[in-house]
């Protein structure tokens, strides 16, 4: 049993990956989270937040400046660990996120206690996302850049005890002689809240009116961006538009940019692809970012859900929205392949052919009840590896025990 121990977990934007597993064992045991300064909160978790003392130098060599601001996230984490140990606090367990190298330093404070980290992606030159897409070239010395950015990660695979990856491709890109050390347990999807309903109904910020009755496409980021392959679903939209004329069309994300590189001026790239393409905006909503609870009531009506990626970490909405029972549509790329199987529990589609992933939209518009049969396969899905509850949260929890026991 997890009882009366204390564990602390550290991730720059509380609680990240964690948020289940810090519930959880705060029920009987001390969480202590450290992480940049939020206001989020979550029963019986401490948040203690702390700070950068200052930004990188500017003058410093370009392929380090990514270096200097993992080593200062590192060294502001470990001035936090210290003024907790003086406090008299022995961590029982640290679990801690690598990828802004907030862990560097944490077995230098706490050699003693077990450390379990958590690898996002380990970057490469080949065989991912850098020269995936022709259209966004990489930079003729990223392999020189990336060599750089991943000794930090390098550094937290040799320090720590244990290491957690969310799926098998992305485990897969590790240093094949760290990976033992390193489980493959996905974050977990609550299929018992993200599951379908036939009655749903919502109301998009623009007014628009949306249920099971209607034709609706929808398409899931965090933001808008190429990573996500926005700007090749935005040149498949008018052909759907056309050849389903009462169809709807929801696009759900922000203006940022979370991978790759910012267009020039400011621009976005939802600025750009609106430039690029003429559409019927009366059919086309943009909604930026929803409420978690708009966001499932949504994938609750959608018809048809498009989900196209570079070689990178697979994003939480596909498996949700595969839970929420909809019809994915997703890129053949290989994040994806470790999940969806063509014609079984979803439809796979070549990431740059906008005309094929139009032609699927549509036949899955045309004719609903013939994928009612994916719909259920790819919520089965869900059910049987990623479930939260009854797959993740135990497997992650017999690690935890293991660890300290």
């Amino acid at each position: 049993m997890l009882r009366n121990r204390t564990f602390l977990f550290i991730h720059q934007n509380f609680p990240g990956q964690f948020l289940h597993l810090c519930r959880h064992l705060a029920r009987d045991n001390r969480v202590i989270f450290l992480s940049l300064k939020t206001p989020n909160r979550l029963t019986g978790v401490e948040v203690e937040a702390y700070a950068l003392h200052r930004e990188p130098d500017p003058r410093i060599h370009p392929y380090l400046s990514g270096s200097e601001r993992g080593v200062l996230y590192g060294q502001a984490v470990a001035r936090k660990l210290i003024q907790l140990q003086r406090q008299g606090i022995r961590p029982d367990l640290i679990v801690g996120h690598t990828g802004w190298g907030e862990t560097l330093f944490v077995k230098d404070v706490f050699p003693d206690t077990p450390l379990l980290s958590y690898f996002e992606f380990f970057y490469s030159a080949e065989g991912a996302d850098v020269g995936f897409d022709p259209e966004f070239p990489a930079d003729p010395e990223v392999k020189f850049r990336l060599r750089i950015r991943n000794q930090a990660i390098l550094s937290c695979l040799d320090a720590t005890d244990r290491g957690l990856s969310p799926t098998l491709w992305q485990h897969s890109r590790l240093p094949k002689v760290y990976q033992q050390k390193v489980a493959v347990i996905h974050d977990g999807v609550d299929s018992d809240a993200v599951r379908p309903d036939r009655e749903a109904r919502l109301e998009l910020p623009d007014g628009t009116v949306l249920d099971r009755s209607k034709p609706v496409v929808t398409y899931v980021a965090r933001n808008l961006e190429p990573y996500r392959g926005f700007h090749v679903f935005m040149r498949a939209v008018a052909s759907i538009l056309e050849s389903h004329p009462t169809a709807h069309i929801v696009i759900v994300g922000g203006d940022e940019v979370s991978y790759g590189q910012r267009l020039p001026n400011g621009e976005s790239f939802r600025e750009r692809a609106l430039r690029e393409v003429s559409l019927d905006l009366s059919r086309v909503h943009f909604t930026g970012k929803l409420p978690y609870s708009l966001y499932l009531r949504l994938l609750q009506v959608s018809s048809a859900h498009v989900y196209l990626t570079y070689p990178f970490v697979l994003s939480w909405s596909m498996l949700e929205a595969m839970s929420a029972g909809c019809l994915l549509i997703a890129s053949r790329t290989s994040p994806v392949e470790e999940v969806v199987q063509d014609g079984e529990n979803g439809l796979l589609v070549d990431f740059f052919d906008p005309a094929g992933i139009a032609e699927r939209v549509t036949e899955a518009l045309r004719e609903p009840a013939r994928f009612e049969a994916l719909r259920a396969a790819a919520r089965r899905t869900v059910v049987e590896r990623y479930d939260l509850q009854r797959v993740s949260l135990p497997a992650q929890l017999k690690l935890v025990r293991d660890m300290i026991g």
